[in-house]
C-alpha cells in the first residue's frame, strides 16, 4: 500500500483518529497536547493516534490527504475535522462533544 492508501485505511477503520507529534502520553508539541487533552475531556476513549514524527511519509502524506498544512489533524468517522484551533473552537461551543458521543 502507498502512503495515501494507508492514511485512508486509518481514517476509515477507526472512529477517532489523531495525527499528532508524539504520543498521547508524551506529546512533542503544545498543539498536539491540547488536542489530546480536549479529546479526553470529550470522553473519547478509543483514539487511534499516529505519531507523524516517527514516519516522515505519513507526516507529509497526511498534509496532502487533507490539504491542510499543519499537525495535529483530527478525523472523526472518516471526516477531516481540523487542526488544533478548530478542535479547540468546536470543543468550546459544544460541537466536538456531540460528534464524539454519537
Amino acid at each position: 500500500m502507498n502512503t495515501q492508501e494507508i492514511i485512508k485505511e486509518q481514517v476509515t477503520t477507526h472512529s477517532v483518529v489523531l495525527y499528532m507529534k508524539g504520543t498521547p502520553e508524551l506529546p512533542q508539541c503544545g498543539f498536539s497536547a491540547n488536542a489530546v487533552k480536549i479529546l479526553n475531556a470529550c470522553g473519547a476513549d478509543h483514539i487511534f493516534t499516529v505519531d507523524v514524527l516517527s514516519s516522515p511519509e505519513i507526516r507529509q502524506g497526511i498534509k496532502e490527504y487533507s490539504n491542510w498544512p499543519t499537525i495535529p489533524q483530527l478525523y472523526i468517522d472518516g471526516e477531516f475535522i481540523g487542526g488544533s484551533d478548530i478542535v479547540t473552537e468546536m470543543y468550546q461551543n459544544g460541537e466536538l462533544q456531540k460528534l464524539i458521543q454519537k
